[in-house]
């Protein structure tokens, strides 16, 4: 395996373990900070200071049409996707959060479906699996849902973060399909920066700043700003830039499992049998859309040799 594979491998790991922490760092910080506040100081410190010590490296920034639907891809990415996690976290447990959020790959097969026009429509073994894994999401929505009613919290959040699901798939779909002149790493950058301003704007107008903030909660915000965003939001688009958004959306499996366990350990949230049983399905569901999206990859790859195979 060549260097830049191994390293592409590496920066997906670091993905999969980091982020199934910042759930936690998100339900702490929160104690403080405003979401709007909360993602304005994390990405606009992370993507500053990114931005900053790559200009000293000598990167150079994308310019013109490629800076705004760069800067446009981010805030559709991290501000959609990140900014409802933290308007849902203030009343849905964290490890409920990750597993409603581990649905992301069901959306990245139907945004990819939706962007390509319909070219690329899922099959039968997707769709089965798409059933699989709502079959998961049913069972751990549902009798929330029941019990507090469907203008309850827990049904809220789901709302919220599949709707998260979907601007971070397109983001980052969109990003990936977008012809790049710059290191992905400098794209990263640009995108938190931008996310960040835009939070600021937002938080000017619907949120008062945060008061009598908590040495626990600053130490939130800046586990996020390191740890969430410069190391793991690099991480994320270096893989992105380097392996299939099939593969990437591995760590979808991984996130849940520690979010699950840091917030059992933290703060005692709730997690049983049926929890279990929903997060299982949900995995499974997962597993065969990835193994049907790896087929269809495989033929496709073998239809491609056939025809270069016929034309020579």
């Amino acid at each position: 395996m060549e260097r830049r594979a191994i390293t592409a491998w590496l920066a997906l790991g670091s993905v999969c373990l980091l982020w199934g922490t910042t759930y936690l760092g998100i339900r702490i910080a929160l104690e403080s900070f405003p979401p709007f506040y909360l993602m304005a100081f994390r990405y606009t410190s992370s993507g500053g200071l990114m931005v900053l010590v790559l200009r000293l490296m000598r990167h150079h920034l994308p310019t013109g049409r490629e800076l705004r639907l760069t800067c446009l891809y981010g805030i559709t990415t991290i501000g959609i996707g990140t900014g409802l996690l933290s308007i849902a976290e203030q009343w849905v447990p964290s490890g409920l959060a990750a597993l409603f959020i581990a649905t992301q790959p069901f959306w990245m097969v139907i945004m990819e479906w939706v962007l390509s026009r319909g070219v690329r429509s899922p099959h039968g073994p997707t769709l089965r699996g798409l059933l699989v894994g709502m079959m998961g999401v049913a069972l751990l929505v549902l009798p929330s849902a029941i019990r507090e009613g469907f203008s309850g919290g827990t049904f809220v959040g789901f709302l919220l973060l599949q709707a998260g699901c979907v601007g971070w798939v397109t983001g980052a779909l969109k990003q990936k399909g977008l012809r790049t002149s710059v290191h992905p790493i400098v794209i990263g950058a640009v995108q938190q920066l931008a996310t960040g301003l835009c939070f600021f704007a937002l938080a000017g107008f619907f949120e008062h700043p945060p008061r009598h903030v908590t040495v626990r909660a600053a130490g939130g915000i800046a586990y996020l700003t390191i740890f969430g965003a410069i190391v793991g939001y690099s991480a994320f688009v270096y893989a992105m830039d380097r392996l299939p958004a099939t593969i990437v959306s591995i760590y979808t499996f991984v996130n849940p499992v520690v979010a699950v366990i840091l917030g059992w350990l933290f703060f005692r949230e709730p997690f049983g049998p049926r929890e279990l049983f929903a997060m299982l399905l949900i995995f499974a569901g997962v597993a065969l859309v990835k193994f049907s999206a790896s087929r269809d990859s495989e033929l496709l790859v073998d239809d491609r040799e056939g025809v270069v195979a016929h034309n020579r």
